[in-house]
């Protein structure tokens, strides 16, 4: 059997490791030069309404929604290639895949996400992120519900969460407590509101840059934290 970790790192994606907040940025701009501006709005219309039937974002779903057979046919593919051949790679944030390769000398990296079963996944691998961490890779609709599960899946006596939203890493924090280090990377739009954020305590450590766990040590006096 494979010996139980001293700590997993609990690694998230979209505005963590990956600039999701660009992506979204180059797809407005794709989608108002394809459909026009009323097209754009159209179609982040239905994205969120679909992110708020089934819990999670739904980019291609989204395409889906938006087909009117015979107005708008010859269109819509092309939206999909550029979100399927979007170069995924360009927008991982500076530092962090050496982030990951820090982390691993102190403990197993794991990327656990929200998102849709179809092109989170795409993404992730798209952007070198399953690789750099040898393919541990979990998606699910809400994460902070399925910590019974995480837990058999990567044990480890000692967990570090990484996330950009404070609300989520209270969840964990309540249902864990000293198990878990939560670690606060203030990048993106939800990291960066303030007003919504004063509602939560302070995580175990924030960050500016996820570059900034490249120089990670862990603390003597804890037994998995920072």
């Amino acid at each position: 059997m494979n010996a139980v970790p001293d700590r997993v790192f609990l690694l998230d994606v979209d505005n963590t490791l990956f600039d999701n907040d660009r992506l979204q940025a180059d797809l407005r701009h794709h989608l108002t030069n394809t459909l026009g501006a009323e097209g754009n709005q159209n179609y982040w219309q239905r994205y969120e309404d679909l992110r708020s039937r089934f819990g999670y974002a739904d980019y291609l779903g989204a395409v889906q929604a938006l087909r009117q057979p015979g107005r708008n046919d010859l269109l819509l593919p092309g939206i999909s290639r550029f979100l399927l051949e979007y170069p995924f790679s360009d927008a991982v944030f500076d530092g962090a895949l050496a982030a990951i390769e820090h982390l691993a000398n102190w403990g197993r990296p794991v990327i656990l996400s929200d998102g849709d079963a179809v092109y989170q996944p795409h993404k992730i691998r798209g952007a070198g992120l399953a690789e750099a961490v040898d393919e541990r890779v979990f998606i699910y609709v809400h994460k902070q519900h399925m910590l019974a599960q995480i837990e058999r899946a990567q044990p480890a006596r000692h967990y570090v969460m990484v996330d950009d939203k404070l609300a989520l890493l209270t969840a964990v924090k309540q249902a864990w407590g000293s198990r878990v280090t939560t670690i606060f990377v203030r990048q993106g739009h939800y990291a960066l509101d303030s007003a919504g954020n004063a509602r939560y305590p302070s995580p175990d450590l924030t960050l500016e840059h996820i570059g900034e766990l490249a120089q990670w040590q862990p603390a003597r006096t804890a037994p998995g934290g920072l």
